[in-house]
């Protein structure tokens, strides 16, 4: 790989990671000052916004790019990996999620306040402080209770510190992200996978960004596939369960570890890619249904793109998710340019949402020849 790209790339993820903090919430009054000296328009800061993600996402085919004619050794994939997470570590969670504080919010009242979260709302202490960052305030804990256990240890390392806590939370999800890869890497022995998903700017803004816990869930689930397949099976039916007590998304894959479960306890082979491409089928269809719950989040995606990114044999699986990938990214115009969810708002994100994913979907229809089966 040439080193002016890679000099591009860090560059172009530092600016990235400082753009970040245009949007630092109110509450921390002492960064608010430093962005306010150059202050800019809704059209300008979006279209800085869409700048950003065309250049990641440019960068991020060019590397499959070199991936695919054999030019991306390990180095240089573990050169960008650390420098993404380097890079991105330092930047402001609120550019597009308040997700972190609510999770630091819960945790504040499972270990300071020693409440029930899932009957207490952090709003209910009025004169905590911590309440000028949280945005869900008026609800309890919306995650599973292995997650409020695990965020004891962001919480306690934050010393009570809020910008502390705040990076505390950042490094938890983070060390999720790298042991992710390494499952990917050593556990599967897949190199794409590993450039598909840890390079895909989606899993890095929503991960390294926003700090969302999605990343945890899908650790879990698949360092449990990993022990099933290694016979290991209470171990793996242990570590299912904790991802479903993350977050509860993952119970669709139910019918996959039964499975695994099956072929493995007569000792039968399992094909591997089978596994990955019904997770993928899975885990879309939990996403596609999350509308039913509040909305389709840009990070919900995390759930299906790595079972995308492991599936090797169904080109058509990734084609779709990187588009949905790219227009995930791009969901987030609509609100930082008119500044509310009033109307056309949501109606404009779900265009921006699925108009690619459909035509590359129908496209690939009219590739394989379908069309004409299907008459």
């Amino acid at each position: 790989m040439k080193n002016k790209i890679l000099v591009f790339y860090s560059i172009s993820l530092f600016l990235f990671s400082a753009f970040s903090y245009y949007f630092v919430d109110q509450g921390f009054s002492y960064l608010v000052k430093i962005y306010k000296i150059f202050p800019l328009p809704a059209n300008i800061i979006t279209f800085i916004y869409i700048v950003f993600i065309i250049v990641f996402f440019l960068l991020y085919v060019y590397f499959l790019i070199l991936l695919k004619q054999d030019k991306l050794k390990m180095k240089s994939i573990t050169l960008l990996i650390g420098i993404s997470v380097a890079v991105l570590f330092f930047s402001h969670p609120t550019l597009l999620s308040y997700d972190i504080f609510n999770y630091i919010a819960t945790a504040k009242v499972s270990y300071f306040y020693k409440e029930n979260p899932y009957l207490i709302m952090p709003i209910e202490f009025r004169d905590d402080n911590l309440l000028e960052f949280t945005h869900a305030a008026n609800k309890t804990a919306l995650y599973g209770p292995f997650w409020i256990l695990l965020t004891f240890i962001p919480y306690a390392l934050g010393l009570g510190s809020y910008l502390l806590t705040l990076f505390s939370f950042k490094l938890f999800v983070l060390l999720f992200y790298l042991g992710t890869l390494i499952l990917i890497w050593k556990g599967f022995k897949n190199i794409k996978a590993l450039v598909l998903f840890g390079l895909n700017p989606l899993v890095l803004i929503e991960t390294l960004i926003s700090g969302h816990n999605d990343i945890v869930m899908v650790f879990l689930v698949l360092l449990s596939y990993l022990l099933l397949l290694n016979g290991k099976l209470l171990l793996g039916v242990i570590f299912f369960i904790l991802s479903v007590l993350i977050k509860y998304a993952s119970i669709v894959l139910v019918p996959v570890i039964l499975f695994l479960l099956y072929q493995r306890s007569k000792n039968r082979k399992v094909n591997i890619d089978i596994i990955f491409y019904y997770s993928f089928i899975l885990m879309m269809f939990a996403f596609l249904l999350s509308p039913l719950r509040e909305e389709i989040y840009p990070w919900y995606a995390i759930w299906f793109l790595i079972f995308a990114s492991l599936s090797l044999s169904k080109k058509m699986i990734y084609y779709i998710a990187f588009a949905l990938s790219f227009s995930l990214m791009l969901r987030y115009i609509p609100y930082m340019l008119i500044g509310n969810y009033l109307p056309p708002v949501q109606s404009l994100k779900t265009i921006i949402t699925f108009s690619l994913p459909v035509f590359v979907f129908v496209y690939f229809l009219f590739k394989e020849k379908i069309w004409p089966k299907i008459s």
